[in-house]
């Protein structure tokens, strides 16, 4: 059964190609500013759903993967920067502290309807962090793409002292529930081997 994911996310591209998916990419373009959930595991589900959806009817027979990641800090959601003075802000918010990141994905089976989803969460401590630091790193334009502001797969992993839970929930696609929830849904996948860099 063929699988579309519904990303533009390098990131997601690379970690689904490591589980040795083959699949399609059909981005969603949808507005993600207004969810009706209010605590980021709702919000995620929600959003990781509506993408799955919006390419759906272009994927008759197909097997959608929608994926949402947000960050959370004392209750505070947030997503990706609009601005780097918002990246930079994010990021000072996030120094010094242990901070949740949860990322959601979805199955959508285009021939039944029928969606399968789970979320995943990972906690991950920063250091204090200098302020100029934080500014170099913001140049670079990282942080414009990623929630909350940082990747911590590239110039930001100095930043992180500590992670539990799975580092591909960070990343942005928890890869084992991925695994799940397309053997789930029907899809046939390779044989895990070790796991490669990214």
């Amino acid at each position: 059964m063929r699988v579309v994911l519904a990303s533009a996310s390098p990131r997601r591209h690379a970690l689904l190609t490591r589980l040795g998916v083959a699949f399609d990419v059909d981005v969603s373009g949808v507005d993600e500013s207004r969810p009706a959930a209010t605590d980021a595991p709702g919000i995620a589900a929600e959003l990781a759903e509506l993408k799955a959806r919006a390419v759906a009817a272009r994927h008759p027979g197909s097997l959608v993967l929608g994926g949402d990641t947000l960050v959370e800090v004392d209750g505070r959601v947030l997503g990706k920067p609009a601005t780097p003075a918002d990246a930079l802000a994010m990021l000072r918010g996030l120094r010094g502290r242990t901070h949740r990141v949860v990322t959601a994905v979805v199955v959508l089976d285009t021939a039944t309807g029928v969606a399968r989803g789970a979320v995943a969460t990972t906690a991950v401590t920063m250091r204090e962090v200098p302020d100029a630091e934080l500014a170099a790193y913001v140049a670079t334009g990282e942080a414009m793409d990623a929630a909350g502001a940082y990747a911590i797969q590239g110039g930001a992993a100095g930043f992180v002292t500590a992670v539990d839970g799975d580092l591909d929930t960070v990343i942005g696609l928890p890869t084992a529930l991925v695994r799940d929830l397309l053997t789930a849904a029907g899809a046939a996948l390779p044989g895990s081997g070790p796991a490669q860099a990214l």
